[in-house]
């Protein structure tokens, strides 16, 4: 819809069948209402009512030979074609051999390999949902999430076996296991290519699939404020929305495939995070780009792909621009063939972004900015740009509103408030859990995303600090209360708080401040062996503080200003 428009899109909250919020639109007249409300530099979203699918293969017969995914480790790859037979097949596993239905939702706990492309396809092209889980997550962790989106199969590999295993022990949940290791398989599991490679297998099933752009099609984790991760609910359309707007002409990153190109990107993001999904992922596959998955990153495999492969365009977190800037290891040669590069999961300095361009004047650089409710993107620079400090520009069909912390009133250029985000990518809500979906989406759309920034008379956007309280791990989000709830589980444990305190190579990591009950005494190892062994790897705590007193308002929320001033 035009700016030029006036009238306005208004989003009702309504429980559906799904369990979720649904967005009801209707429309009302602005009044004066657009006042400070910055609006998209980029043109429309043309109208559309494809699934995911849909758009991802909209292109499969310009490049169905060339590769789509090759594993940096092991050489193993798969071509469009191959990629996109195998999310058929698969799909109609799902459908014929499990029985599985539409609105079913199905776990995919793996790493980056080349076969995550085809298995999530494949999960949607069944008509059901796709919920990305990290496959370093611990029994409890994954027991939450699991149990939450009530879960009828996992896709998963020898690497997160044991603790899903257990967590479905656990809970009780007698449920498919398919793993894409093809030998050594653990008994009872499916092995992946009975699935994904049964090209005999009748597909007639699939007639039997109903979607639209209003169903669910991924429930992805974010990390709140309090509580434990919530599941992300995203519609075919808010998806399709988000590739749509990656792809734009004035903001894609990667050229368009052809005869004579392919562009190559290492795909280090991992793929269960939505910056990695779709940015990396989905968008990228309708440009026919290559791409070279990485498991896991180490710093010398990672150097050694940008080199063999010749890497194009690099989609990165803060702690990887700086390692590529900064790091001694890293020469020009490394960068040679780069010529884009976009950072997001958290705001970087100008001077990281400088570190890498000077390796190579040839580089595009800009930031991006969004979060896992807006399926990962609220606005990035155009492809021409180098404005370093910003976050860019808002998204076609979206705007951004800075509200005033008291009044909630839309500030003007240059005034610092809450970054809100209206546009067709935003989530329709937490899955089952309305209480949380009120506290951050209004009545008439707007997503509050819990960041502070301003925006410029060019309508540049800047990320300046954070009203949430999460702690920011390598780009991964972790929340303080998640890290508390475990902390106060433990019998001498009075009261806690966590902060994340800088760290060169993560960015952040997490600071426990512990209140022992009276008369106990504890050790630092003591809770840290008793935390870090209930979380996934990334959100561990690296040290511990015992105090007198956690510092709280009236209210008995933890004043977390206060403590850092008290004890850092």
């Amino acid at each position: 819809m035009s700016s030029a428009v006036r009238s306005n899109v208004l989003k009702v909250l309504k429980k559906n069948k799904n369990g979720f919020l649904s967005v009801a639109v209707r429309q009302k007249s602005l009044a004066g209402s657009e006042k400070n409300i910055l609006t998209s530099v980029f043109k429309d979203l043309p109208p559309t009512t494809n699934t995911v699918n849909d758009f991802v293969w909209q292109n499969l017969e310009r490049w169905p030979d060339k590769t789509a995914t090759v594993c940096a480790v092991t050489g193993r790859g798969y071509t469009y074609a191959q990629t996109h037979r195998m999310s058929i097949a698969f799909a109609a596993s799902l459908r014929s051999k499990l029985k599985l239905q539409n609105d079913d939702k199905v776990a995919i706990i793996l790493p980056n390999i080349p076969e995550y492309a085809c298995t999530i396809l494949g999960v949607l092209q069944a008509g059901c949902v796709a919920s990305m889980m990290n496959p370093v997550y611990t029994v409890d962790e994954l027991k939450r999430q699991i149990q939450l989106i009530k879960c009828k199969a996992v896709v998963a590999s020898n690497i997160s076996y044991a603790n899903i295993k257990q967590a479905l022990s656990e809970l009780q949940m007698d449920i498919p296991i398919v793993l894409v290791e093809n030998e050594g398989l653990p008994e009872g599991t499916i092995r992946f290519a009975e699935f994904a490679e049964d090209f005999n297998l009748d597909t007639d099933c699939l007639k039997a699939v109903r979607r639209g752009p209003k169903d669910l099609a991924i429930l992805p984790f974010s990390s709140g404020t309090t509580g434990f991760p919530k599941a992300v609910a995203l519609t075919h359309a808010s998806v399709l929305a988000m590739n749509q707007q990656i792809i734009d002409p004035e903001i894609v990153v990667c050229k368009e495939t052809t005869a004579t190109n392919q562009a190559v990107l290492p795909a280090i993001l991992p793929f269960f995070h939505i910056f990695g999904f779709n940015s990396l992922m989905l968008s990228q596959m309708t440009q026919g780009a290559k791409m070279v998955t990485l498991p896991y990153f180490k710093p010398e495999l990672f150097l050694k792909t940008l080199v063999q492969h010749k890497a194009e365009v690099l989609f990165l977190v803060p702690p990887m621009v700086v390692f590529l800037g900064k790091h001694p290891a890293v020469t020009p040669k490394h960068l040679e063939s780069v010529y884009g590069i976009i950072s997001g999961a958290a705001p970087i300095s100008a001077q990281d972004a400088e570190a890498i361009v000077a390796k190579n004047k040839a580089i595009n650089f800009r930031q991006g900015y969004g979060l896992t409710e807006t399926n990962g993107g609220i606005s990035v620079g155009r492809n021409d740009d180098h404005n370093h400090a910003s976050v860019g520009h808002v998204f076609p069909s979206s705007k951004v509103k800075i509200a005033d912390l008291q009044t909630q009133e839309a500030l003007g250029p240059g005034q610092e408030g809450e970054i809100w985000y209206r546009g067709p990518n935003v989530m329709n809500g937490y899955y089952e859990n309305e209480e949380a979906t009120k506290e951050v989406m209004t009545e008439d759309g707007w997503y509050k995303t819990g960041d502070i920034g301003r925006y410029d008379d060019k309508k540049y956007l800047y990320v300046t600090d954070r009203l949430k309280e999460l702690i920011k791990v390598k780009g991964f989000q972790v929340p303080p209360a998640e890290l508390e709830m475990v902390l106060r589980t433990h019998p001498k444990v009075l009261d806690c708080a966590v902060l994340g305190i800088p760290d060169e190579i993560s960015g952040e990591l997490p600071k426990a401040f512990v209140v022992t009950q009276q008369g106990q005494t504890l050790k630092d190892d003591e809770i840290l062996d008793y935390v870090n062994s209930k979380v996934a790897v990334f959100k561990k705590i690296k040290e511990v503080q015992f105090v007198k007193e956690i510092p709280k308002s009236a209210a008995g929320k933890i004043l977390r200003k206060n403590l850092k001033e008290m004890y850092c």
